[in-house]
């Protein structure tokens, strides 16, 4: 052979073997990226060819599928009150993904999930059609209801759990959407995300989950477990030596309480009031590490799972005396979702014991079996049963003598904190109202936690916004909804 001739046979050879070694790296290196890839439109067709499993509430599923016309995608995610239950279920869309439990648990609604893998095996003899399945929530229909029905055309969130568990039993967000409207691909799919993606009511976000929010005198609850547990207050009745008015610490400005009777009042008073002067001067006290220590021991400066991951709560582990002083009453650079809150109510009404929150009880198969069960898991210890128990008699003082009256059950113990939440540029927004709260039965133990949170509301008049006047109604109604079945 020629010397051209060897050199073309071993430039060939080089070919075949470059792609002898392609074929094999695309078969068994990429074969699954490439397969799992959302550009495979293969992947994104056999994902739709059969019917989703569905998200139970109640042992009803609030979720279900429909054939999907004109498109190879067969099937496609249908949603009964889609609007109520979006905050929990959050969407499964062929054009726009999934979020929330329909991400979370995509695996187990489609079939696909590797625990699946014995139903599968078993269809491909008996002849049955691939099926998914099912995801088992904790939520309480009647609570959830009570929650989006008193939120009404209110901008807010409104988040419940068990404290006995940690079970979420509420999480209401508004203004809200429909999951169906978009869950397809067509041009009227799109035309419905853009205009939702794009409003400024920010419809798509989960405010109970994803949004952090100044806390206000709520979070006077956490300074009071402070004040208690490090020991700068043990009787809550006895005068404290706030001064009036209380300078912040290295400056020259007095803080503001728009409450009368503050100076050296009892913590149990200033809280039936909320007096600023009185938890600025406590968790200044108190020490930014005590006051941080005992936030983080409720949750705040953690991501929170249930499973749908929620935004962190802020309290600052860097700031001043003075910034510490106005975080001690829910403001500077404190922020703190209403799941957040509503941990911090649950641990209070569980003698100081808090549960790690959870929405999903148990995955099952297609024939019911249960894949996975949820058991309830301490979190922590924010403070002793004996403190809790003293926090409790004053948001009791509240409910019963003080601005959370609106609040008040015939016949049940209540216990909750106001806060009307100061933000924007010197305030100049308009203030955030909130109220947390519990209810206690007969046996002592306590069945919801609530935290409620008004963005904004029709409400004109600035002086007119208060936690006492447009969140406590709401915390009301969610409360009596969860009572109404615990005889």
């Amino acid at each position: 052979m020629n010397k051209p001739l060897r050199r073309i046979s071993l430039f060939c050879g080089l070919l075949v073997l470059a792609l002898l070694i392609r074929t094999n790296w695309l078969q068994y290196v990429q074969a699954e990226d490439l397969s799992t890839r959302k550009e495979n439109r293969r992947v994104q067709i056999a994902q739709y060819a059969t019917e989703r499993g569905n998200i139970i509430v109640g042992g009803q599923p609030i979720t279900g599928s429909a054939v999907t016309d004109g498109s190879d995608f067969k099937f496609k995610r249908t949603y009964l009150d889609g609007p109520l239950w979006a905050p929990v279920t959050g969407y499964a869309s062929q054009a726009f993904g999934s979020t929330q439990l329909e991400k979370i648990d995509d695996g187990i609604l489609t079939g696909n999930d590797d625990r699946l893998f014995f139903d599968r095996t078993i269809g491909m003899f008996t002849g049955e059609k691939k099926q998914g399945g099912n995801v088992i929530t904790t939520l309480n229909a009647d609570a959830q209801k009570a929650a989006f029905g008193a939120l009404g055309d209110k901008k807010g969130a409104v988040a419940a759990i068990d404290p006995r568990t940690g079970a979420i039993l509420a999480l209401a967000s508004t203004p809200s959407y429909d999951p169906s409207t978009f869950a397809g691909n067509s041009k009227n799919d799109e035309k419905a995300w853009r205009t939702l993606n794009d409003s400024a009511d920010k419809n798509l976000v989960n405010r109970a989950l994803r949004e952090t929010y100044p806390p206000g005198s709520t979070f006077k609850v956490v300074t009071t477990a402070a004040a208690l547990e490090h020991n700068v207050v043990s009787d809550i009745n006895a005068p404290t030596d706030t001064p009036e008015p209380y300078i912040l610490p290295g400056t020259k400005t007095p803080m503001v309480n728009h409450a009368t009777g503050c100076e050296k009042a009892t913590l149990n008073y200033a809280l039936q009031v909320s007096c600023n002067s009185v938890f600025a001067h406590i968790g200044d006290k108190v020490g930014r590490d005590g006051m941080v220590e005992t936030a983080q021991k409720f949750g705040f400066n953690s991501t929170i799972d249930t499973p749908v991951r929620a935004f962190a709560s802020v309290y600052d582990k860097t700031m001043g005396k003075d910034g510490n002083a106005l975080s001690s009453i829910g403001q500077f650079n404190t922020a703190a979702t209403p799941l957040q809150m509503a941990m911090v109510t649950a641990a209070i009404a569980n003698d100081g014991k808090l549960m790690k929150p959870y929405m999903v009880e148990q995955l099952t198969a297609p024939n019911l079996d249960t894949i996975e069960k949820h058991e309830p898991q301490e979190m922590s210890r924010p403070l002793s049963a004996a403190n809790a128990q003293k926090v409790q008699q004053m948001m009791v003082n509240v409910v019963e003598n003080g601005t959370g009256t609106t609040a008040k059950i015939k016949n049940v113990k209540v216990g909750g904190k106001t806060g009307t939440a100061q933000h924007g540029e010197k305030n100049a927004k308009r203030p955030y109202a909130w109220f947390i709260s519990y209810a206690e039965l007969p046996d002592g133990s306590s069945p919801v936690a609530v935290a409620v949170v008004i963005e904004d509301s029709a409400v004109q008049d600035r002086e007119d916004i208060t936690g006492g006047g447009l969140a406590a109604p709401v915390a009301k109604a969610v409360m009596e909804a969860v009572l109404k079945n615990k005889g």
